[in-house]
C-alpha cells in the first residue's frame, strides 16, 4: 500500500462514517473534489486499508471514463494491477477476478446486475458516486437499492456520496427506509421517515480566483446544438490569454465534441487533449497521467467530478452544457445547449484548486452569473423515460409509483413511455417475457426490439445506434457502417466491441408460435446493406418512417422532416429515419441519420401503425391557406398516406361543419342583405335576450347545423357553401313567437312618407334621413324600447347632426344648423317652425 493515501483528507472521516454505517445501514458522505471520496472510502470499506476481514464493494460512477479512472487510481495505491483486488466492469467491458474485492461500475451495469441478482449475492456495501449530478439511471439505482434493503437485504450497506453539500435530501431518502416512502413528506400523524447519518469531510481545495472573462461584442445565444462560431472563438483567445498570464496546465469545460474540435483548430503552439464519452482510451489515459510538456485539456463536462487531471492550474469555463430534451408527442429527442448552472460552475472552478491555488477564467460577466439557475435540473425531469418505464417494469412496479425517488417522473413522459412499450410488446399490463430480453440487451428498448426481430445482422446497425455518432459522421447511416467496417479508428474499434456484445447480449430468436412480438420478421439472408439497415432502422423507430412529399419528407407520426442541403439521400421516395431533432420553433424536424427504403420495409415494420378506411375530412393542403371537403377512401401508415380513391357517395356534413370551424364564416357568401340581417339579429339578443339566439362568429359556428339546415344536405365541396343564400338561412333564428319586421324593423315610415333602412351595426338603432323629412316628428318612435338614434343630414346627405331627442334638436339645434345650411342649400326649406312645417323629401321649384 502506497503511503500516498495519507495524505488524502477523507481519511480522518473514515472512523465517522464506518461507525454510521454499522449503526445505522446507510450514509451520505459530502466531501470537495480531490478528497479521495472516490478512491480511498472504498478501499476503508473493502477492509483493505486496515486489513480487518474483507467485505466486497461495488462503486457506482455515472461513467465509463470515471469508471476506469477511479479503478486505476485505487489499483494505483494498492500498488497491484486492475483487475486484482480492484476492478471494474462496464458496458462491453470487464476486468475482474476471484480475488476482486472492489468493484467499479457504470449504474447502467449496476441496473442489469440488480434485475439479474436483486439480492446482490455477496455483496456487503454499494457506493453510488456522484449523486448530485441527478442522472436517471443513478435515481434509478438508488430506488432499487432501498427496496432491497427493505424487503430482502436489510444487511446491504449504502452510501450516498456527493461533492456538493446539499445532503439532506439524500440523507431522508436513505433513511425513509422502505421503498416507496417518499423522503419528504409522511402520513399525519405519523413520525417523518429517520434521516441517514451525514459525513462531512472537509477538503484541502487551495482557493480559485474567478476572472470574469465576457466576450466584448455581442454574441448570438445557443439554439439547439448550435453555437457561435464567434463565441468559440472568444473561448480560444481566453484560454490563449490564461497561458500568457499564468502557469501549469488549462482545463477548459465546453459542451460537446463538436465544440471541442472547432476550439482545438483555433489552437497552436501547444499540447491539445479532447476529453469526452467517446474518447479512445489512450487519449483518457494521458489526460490522467502527469504530463512533461504543458497541456491544455478541452473536456466536456465528464471532467467535472469522479476524475482528477493533474497539472491543472487553470480552468476556463465557456458557461455551456448539453442536456436532454424529448418531444413526447413526436417521439423526438435531442441535445440542447444550455447555460451551466452555479453548482455545475463551482464544479469546474474547483478543478482548477486540486493540487495548489489556482484561477478560473468564466466566459461570462458576473452579473450573468448571479442569475444562473442554482442548480441543473435532474435528468428524469427531461429525458425519455421509455428505458426507465422498462427498468421499473422488469423490477416489479411498471407505474414507478413505489419506488422511492427525489422527483417523481413526469406524468405525460410516463404516458408516452407505457405507450411505446406496449407497442413494442414488452408491457401488458405487467412486463412481458419479450420486454424482459429487451432489457437485458442493455440498450434503448426500441433498439433492442430491433435487435430481436431484425436478424443476426441487426447487432451491427444497433451498435452504430446506440453510441454517439462523429459529428462528421454525415445523414447516410449506411455509409457511416460501411465506413465502420474498414476503418482502424476509436469509434470503429469501439463499434466492433459493442457488436460482439450486443450478438451475445440477446439470446436466440424464440421458437415460432412463443411470445411474437409486433413486425416480427428479418430480411432475407444475402440482403444488402440497406435493406439490413433500414429494417432494423424502421423496426426501431417506426413513427419515423417517412415518404417524400413535395421538397421534404412526412413521417409516420404526422411531422415533417428536411435533409440537409445536397444530402445524397434527398431523391429517395421512402426514408427510415434514425436520428432526428425538432429546433424550437421550427415547424420541421432534421433529418440527421436516415435509411433509403422501399414501401415493403415501410409495411413491414410499421404494421401496427397501418389504417384503411374512409376519410371524410376537411383538409388543407400543404402550403395553401383554403380547405375543401376531402371524401375518399385511404390506406395510411400513420399519417403517410399509401393510396386514396375518391367515395361519391359519403356523407360530408361532419367535413363542411369542419371546415365552417377551421376558417371562420368567412367562408359563407355575405351578400349585403345577410350582413344586415345578421346586425338585427344580433340587436335583437343584446335587447331581449331569449329566446332570441346569439349571432357571433363561435354562436352561428357552433350552432351552423340549426340555421343552415336543409342548405347544408346540398353541399359537397367549397364552391357550393359558397354560393349559400346565407340571409335566408338567417332568418331561421328569428324565434317562432316573434315577427323580426315588428320586434326590429328594417325600415321605418317617416314624416315625409318615405321608408328609410335602419342601421343597426352599433350598440343603438340608427336612422339617417334628411333634415327635411322630420319636419314635424317631435319624437322619434322606439325599437324593441330602445330609442332610435337620429342623424340628421343635409340636402347632400351629410351628416349635420346627431340626436336621440328630436324635440330637443328643434328647441335648441335647429337655427344653428339653419343658419349655417340655408344660404349653402336655398332651394330646400328652411322654416322657422320645423315641427309646424310639412316634411317634404323635395327641393322647392325654381322660380
Amino acid at each position: 500500500m502506497r503511503s500516498d493515501w495519507s495524505g488524502l483528507p477523507v481519511r480522518h472521516v473514515l472512523p465517522e462514517l464506518l461507525a454510521a454505517l454499522d449503526e445505522h445501514g446507510t450514509a451520505v458522505l459530502t466531501a470537495p473534489p480531490g478528497t479521495g471520496k472516490t478512491t480511498l472510502v472504498p478501499l476503508a470499506l473493502a477492509g483493505l486499508l486496515d486489513g480487518s476481514a474483507p467485505k466486497r464493494v461495488i462503486v457506482a460512477e455515472p461513467r465509463r471514463m470515471a469508471v476506469r479512472a477511479a479503478a486505476r487510481r485505487m489499483a494505483w495505491l494498492l500498488e497491484s494491477e486492475v483487475g486484482a483486488q480492484v476492478g471494474f466492469t462496464v458496458r462491453g467491458e470487464r476486468r475482474a477476478g476471484a480475488e476482486t474485492v472492489v468493484e467499479v461500475v457504470t449504474t447502467g451495469v449496476l441496473l442489469q446486475r440488480l434485475q439479474r441478482d436483486a439480492e446482490l449475492d455477496g455483496v456487503d456495501v454499494v457506493l453510488l458516486d456522484e449523486c448530485h449530478e441527478r442522472h436517471l439511471d443513478a435515481d434509478t439505482a438508488l430506488a432499487f437499492l432501498l427496496d432491497v434493503r427493505a424487503t430482502l437485504r436489510p444487511d446491504l450497506r449504502l452510501i450516498a456520496t456527493s461533492a456538493t453539500a446539499d445532503a439532506a435530501p439524500w440523507a431522508r431518502l436513505l433513511g425513509s427506509g422502505a421503498a416507496g416512502d417518499r423522503p419528504a413528506t409522511a402520513a399525519p400523524g405519523s413520525d417523518p421517515p429517520r434521516a441517514a447519518p451525514i459525513v462531512h469531510a472537509s477538503g484541502s481545495m487551495h482557493p480559485v480566483t474567478p476572472v470574469w472573462a465576457p466576450p466584448t461584442r455581442p454574441v448570438t445565444p445557443p439554439r439547439g446544438l448550435r453555437v457561435d462560431p464567434a463565441f468559440l472563438s472568444h473561448v480560444a483567445d481566453v484560454v490563449r490569454r490564461a497561458l500568457g498570464e499564468h502557469g501549469g496546465d488549462v482545463l477548459c469545460f465546453l459542451p460537446g465534441v463538436g465544440e471541442i474540435g472547432r476550439v482545438a483548430a483555433m489552437l497552436g503552439g501547444v499540447e491539445v487533449l479532447q476529453v469526452h464519452g467517446q474518447a479512445p482510451a489512450h487519449v483518457q489515459d494521458a489526460v490522467l497521467s502527469p504530463g512533461g510538456e504543458r497541456r491544455v485539456v478541452l473536456a466536456t463536462s465528464v471532467a467535472e467530478s469522479s476524475l482528477t487531471v493533474p497539472g491543472v492550474r487553470i480552468v476556463v469555463d465557456s458557461g455551456l452544457a448539453r442536456e436532454p430534451r424529448t418531444d413526447h408527442a413526436r417521439g423526438l429527442g435531442s441535445l440542447t445547449t444550455v447555460r451551466a448552472s452555479r453548482a455545475a460552475a463551482a464544479q469546474r472552478a474547483g478543478r482548477a484548486g486540486r493540487e495548489t491555488p489556482g484561477v478560473v477564467y468564466r466566459c461570462w460577466s458576473q452579473a450573468e452569473h448571479d442569475r444562473l439557475p442554482d442548480h441543473a435540473q435532474p435528468e428524469i425531469a427531461l429525458a425519455d423515460l421509455t428505458g426507465f418505464a422498462l427498468q421499473a417494469a422488469c423490477w416489479g412496479d411498471p407505474t414507478a409509483a413505489g419506488l422511492a425517488l427525489l422527483d417523481p417522473p413526469p406524468p405525460a413522459a410516463m404516458e408516452a413511455a407505457w405507450r411505446t412499450l406496449h407497442a413494442l410488446g414488452a408491457l401488458d399490463g405487467r412486463v412481458t417475457d419479450r420486454g424482459r430480453r429487451m432489457a437485458g440487451a442493455g440498450v434503448h428498448p426500441r433498439l433492442a426490439r430491433a435487435l430481436i426481430d431484425a436478424g443476426p445482422r441487426a447487432a451491427e446497425v444497433v451498435a452504430l445506434l446506440s453510441e454517439q455518432l462523429p459529428r462528421d459522421s454525415g445523414d447516410d447511416l449506411v455509409a457511416l457502417w460501411r465506413a465502420a467496417r474498414r476503418g482502424g479508428d476509436g469509434f470503429s474499434a469501439r463499434w466492433r466491441q459493442e457488436v460482439r456484445r450486443l450478438s451475445r447480449a440477446v439470446p436466440p430468436r424464440e421458437r415460432p408460435g412463443r411470445d411474437p412480438g409486433p413486425g416480427r420478421t428479418s430480411v432475407p439472408a444475402g440482403a444488402g446493406d440497406d435493406a439490413v439497415a433500414g429494417l432494423v432502422v424502421a423496426l426501431a423507430y417506426p413513427e419515423r418512417v417517412a415518404r417524400r412529399r413535395g421538397g421534404s419528407y412526412l413521417m409516420a407520426s404526422g411531422t415533417a422532416a428536411e435533409l440537409p442541403q445536397g444530402s445524397r439521400l434527398g431523391a429517395a421516395e421512402w426514408l427510415a429515419i434514425a436520428v432526428a431533432d425538432r429546433p424550437a420553433g421550427a415547424a420541421s424536424a432534421r433529418i440527421r441519420q436516415a435509411v433509403v427504403i422501399d414501401e415493403e420495409i415501410a409495411r413491414l415494420a410499421a404494421a401496427p401503425l397501418h389504417r384503411s378506411g374512409e376519410e371524410v375530412v376537411w383538409r388543407v393542403p400543404p402550403g395553401e391557406r383554403r380547405g375543401d371537403v376531402s371524401a375518399r377512401r385511404v390506406e395510411r401508415l400513420g399519417a403517410v398516406e399509401l393510396s386514396a380513391d375518391r367515395l361519391r357517395d359519403a356523407d360530408v356534413r361532419p367535413a363542411v361543419l369542419d371546415g365552417l370551424r377551421t376558417e371562420g364564416l368567412a367562408i359563407l357568401r355575405w351578400t349585403p342583405e345577410a350582413v344586415a340581417l345578421r346586425e338585427r339579429l344580433a340587436f335583437c339578443h343584446r335587447t331581449l335576450g331569449e329566446p332570441w339566439r346569439a349571432v357571433d362568429d363561435d354562436a352561428l359556428i357552433d350552432g351552423a347545423d340549426l340555421w343552415l339546415e336543409p342548405e347544408l344536405s346540398r353541399v359537397r365541396r367549397r364552391a357550393d357553401l359558397e354560393r349559400l343564400d346565407v340571409a335566408s338561412a338567417l332568418h331561421r333564428l328569428v324565434p317562432w313567437s316573434a315577427r323580426l319586421a315588428d320586434v326590429a324593423p328594417e325600415r321605418i315610415e317617416v314624416p315625409s312618407g318615405s321608408r328609410i333602412k335602419v342601421d343597426y351595426s352599433g350598440e343603438r338603432p340608427v336612422l339617417a334621413a334628411k333634415l327635411q323629412e322630420l319636419f314635424g316628428w317631435d319624437e322619434a318612435p322606439r325599437v324593441a324600447g330602445v330609442p332610435l338614434v337620429v342623424h340628421l343630414l343635409s340636402p347632400a346627405g351629410r351628416p349635420a347632426a346627431v340626436t336621440a331627442d328630436l324635440a330637443s334638436f328643434w328647441r335648441e339645434g335647429y337655427r344653428a344648423v339653419r343658419a349655417e345650411l340655408r344660404g349653402r342649400y336655398p332651394r330646400h326649406p328652411w322654416p322657422e317652425d320645423p315641427l309646424s312645417a310639412v316634411a317634404t323629401r323635395r327641393a322647392n321649384p325654381r322660380r
